[in-house]
């Protein structure tokens, strides 16, 4: 070896080196009420070159879990632990059981926090949800910006207009889109305008905090109801959807096999709606070609944010998650004509310092307009709210049985991508991990990937240990090591997975819990229910459901509010 050989050697391995001692950035992505074949590289045909391109580079993992509702799945995400032990085990409203309180507990730390002594700058732009108090003077100690965010772009609360949120805040103030002295684009949309504050975070991070890592955690409402989309992104899926719901489905099943995020062994669920007997096609046709335009919309925002990175050079270390909040939604917000209460309201034109107040009709656009609703009203514009309803819910969710709320796969499934080359072995790039994984597992993943401690105890209070597993392994081609089942429980929805076996039992009014069995190797579409041939596996589940849920404060559904208890103490 020459002299000139030698010093290219040894620069080539300090850079290594300098590189490996580098903390990786971390953008962490979640879109809010999408099924599991929403995505191009999970079966669907609406384009997403953006998260597809960082699929085919990175890891696509086919049973990740999130607890099938946005606020559960908010709070375990952030915190590595079951959303019953971070103290939102249903939604924002206090029940009075410590599982169930509707906001963040202080006996566990946000990602955010636990980055923070590792030297992280920590953003959120986008959906909150995961606190009780969320007016303009509320107590505030459980925003982002008390959580462990520097900076802090979005919504307090959960689903809304996507042309004038409500509760939409910058750092801890209320602002309007037309008052925000930050961000004053042509025209206002609020997927376009979480994408953009998240990419100035970067921007501005390189600029101004380049010796330090980052962590960006990207909220998005798409594709939430109300149905609201730019014209020109609806125009792209103008007639993709006349045929109905069957053949996008069985297109979605084909390709997804194709993709390899399903087995060619599990059969497609049953269809929702019969497409011919269904009165009001062109209004349904015209909400998917929306609800289309609202997941290709967001995936031209992730570009936007990912361009940031690379336009620091930064890519390489920076650690890309993608993942949706709970499966689709069949919930029928908007979907009933709503004329009829027109008369009742006499709506003025909003002040630029005026808040929006409703989060769902009765409400009105910011220039006064009454906002529609009903077969009547073809979705997409500002004085609209229509959801997208139970047929097309079915078709995001292909090929899986159930929905938001549920406890069945198309209830708690999501796509799961990670790009990060530094980190992802080159020759396992563009594999399928197959292993059970849950959001609990977020946690530790990116501590380990940040060389970070998780605190036992943070401002004086003891912290509860995190649930979850690293699951850094899979950057190596190894499989995940998991000693645990992983359980469910949201009004009164409840599942158990433990290694190739789940239980799940639908929530039935005035009815008894009722297990179903599967064998999720064979039959991950939950078709063929085995409790009756396999009761030595069931009751075995059932037991360790049992034990998981009492060891986290799972109250049966449904239980005493906390005003119940005040009216009728024990």
């Amino acid at each position: 070896m020459n002299g000139l050989t030698r010093v290219v050697v040894l620069v080539l391995s300090v850079t290594e080196l300098l590189v490996a001692a580098q903390k990786p950035n971390i953008v962490l992505i979640m879109a809010d009420d999408m099924g599991y074949s929403d995505i191009g590289c999970y079966g669907s045909e609406i384009q997403t070159p953006v998260l597809d391109g960082l699929a085919e580079n990175g890891l696509r993992f086919t049973q990740f879990y999130n607890t099938s509702r946005c606020c559960p799945t908010r709070a375990a995400l952030l915190t590595g632990l079951y959303s019953h032990q971070a103290g939102i085990g249903l939604m924002t409203g206090d029940h009075g059981y410590d599982a169930y309180r509707g906001d963040l507990n202080r006996s566990c730390v946000t990602i955010a926090e636990a980055l923070q002594p590792a030297g992280y700058r920590n953003y959120m732009s986008g959906k909150w949800h995961v606190n009780r108090h969320t007016g303009p003077r509320a107590d505030n100690s459980n925003w982002p910006m008390q959580r462990g965010f520097d900076r802090f772009y979005g919504t307090i609360t959960g689903a809304g207009s996507f042309f004038d949120p409500a509760t939409l805040c910058r750092g801890n103030t209320y602002i309007t889109p037309v008052n925000d002295p930050e961000y004053q684009p042509d025209s206002f949309y609020y997927t376009d305008a979480i994408s953009d504050n998240a990419a100035s975070y970067v921007a501005d991070h390189f600029h101004d905090h380049s010796d330090k890592p980052f962590f960006l955690y990207v909220a998005y409402t798409s594709a939430h109801w109300p149905m609201h989309a730019p014209a020109r992104d609806i125009a792209k899926y103008n007639g993709a959807y006349d045929n109905g719901y069957g053949p996008v489905r069985e297109a979605r099943y084909r390709k997804a096999i194709e993709e390899g995020v399903i087995s060619d062994q599990w059969s497609m669920s049953a269809g929702a709606v019969n497409w011919e007997k269904f009165r009001h096609k062109e209004w349904d046709i015209r909400c998917m070609e929306v609800y289309a335009a609202m997941v290709d919309r967001m995936d031209q925002g992730i570009g936007r944010i990912v361009d940031a990175v690379r336009q620091a050079n930064a890519m390489d270390n920076t650690i890309v998650v993608y993942l949706q909040d709970n499966g689709d939604c069949s919930e029928g917000y908007g979907r009933n004509d709503n004329e009829g209460k027109r008369s009742r309201f006499d709506f003025k034109p909003f002040g630029s310092d005026d808040l929006q107040t409703k989060i769902w009709p009765p409400m009105q656009t910011r220039d006064g307009r009454w906002v529609r609703t009903g077969p009547k009203t073809m979705p997409g514009a500002e004085d609209t709210f229509v959801a997208y309803g139970t047929g097309w819910a079915n078709v995001s969710n292909t090929p899986f049985r159930g929905y938001k709320h549920d406890g069945y796969e198309g209830g708690i499934s999501t796509p799961f991508i990670v790009h990060w080359p530094a980190g992802i072995i080159k020759e396992h790039r563009g594999e399928i991990v197959s292993d059970p994984s849950h959001l609990i597992d977020l946690m530790p993943t990116l501590l380990h990937a940040a060389r970070c401690e998780y605190p036992d105890e943070y401002l004086g209070q003891s912290i509860q240990p995190m649930e979850g597993v690293d699951l850094g392994p899979a950057f190596g081609g190894t499989s995940i090591t998991r000693n645990k089942p992983i359980g469910f429980e949201h009004h009164g929805n409840l599942a158990l997975r433990d290694g190739g076996w789940k239980i799940v039992s639908a929530y039935r009014k005035d009815q008894p819990t009722r297990w179903e069995l599967y064998d999720m190797l064979q039959d991950r579409t939950e078709a063929i229910d085995l409790a009756g041939s396999n009761t030595d596996k069931l009751h075995e589940l059932i037991g360790k459901w049992q034990m998981w849920a009492d060891h986290f404060g799972v109250q049966t559904w449904p239980f005493e509010t906390k005003r119940d208890q005040k009216k009728n103490p024990k």
